[in-house]
């Protein structure tokens, strides 16, 4: 959502049931937070979007559902985003073909976007660190990764020696 407010999006529509990450996606700039999930959360997308579909969908689950959702709402033309570490996605071909849908996606290129940001991150403007609230150490990340599962926790960090 920083990303898309920076770029100069208008409407940035964030999908989450999580009151947490709920603040956190209006806090980051989002317009507009729904907590609708797969034929539930197209449908009131096209309804936010006069039936077009969005300009772009990012995807950062990486379920086939979440996936199906991000075609779903993207109008024609649009492309997807894929950053969700994929596991049971079926890429929809006749939407990518018939539609003209694109998909792009890979591992975030943190290195070429350090120049860029970092004079955000010291001046302030992005607290990349806003994401994590559960701290702990190699010792208890299965603890970490229960947290999350179970929503109590948005993100993980990892600390060494505590």
């Amino acid at each position: 959502m920083i990303a898309a407010k920076r770029l100069g999006a208008e409407r940035i529509i964030s999908l989450s049931r999580n009151p947490a990450r709920q603040a956190l996606a209006k806090e980051f700039g989002a317009t507009d937070v729904i907590p609708e999930r797969g034929d539930d959360a197209t449908e009131r997308i096209m309804e936010m979007t006069q039936g077009i579909g969005v300009d772009a969908a990012l995807e950062c689950v990486g379920t086939g559902p979440s996936m199906e959702t991000a075609f779903s709402i993207a109008r024609v033309g649009s492309v997807v985003g894929a950053v969700g570490a994929p596991h049971d996605v079926v890429v929809p071909i006749n939407t990518v073909i018939f539609r003209n849908v694109g998909l792009r996606g890979g591992v975030a290129p943190v290195r070429r976007y350090i120049p860029e940001l970092l004079g955000d991150v010291l001046e302030g403007r992005i607290n990349p660190g806003r994401v994590f609230d559960y701290v702990t150490d190699l010792d208890h990340i299965a603890d970490a990764y229960q947290a999350m599962d179970e929503r109590r926790a948005v993100k993980t960090l990892l600390r060494g020696g505590m």
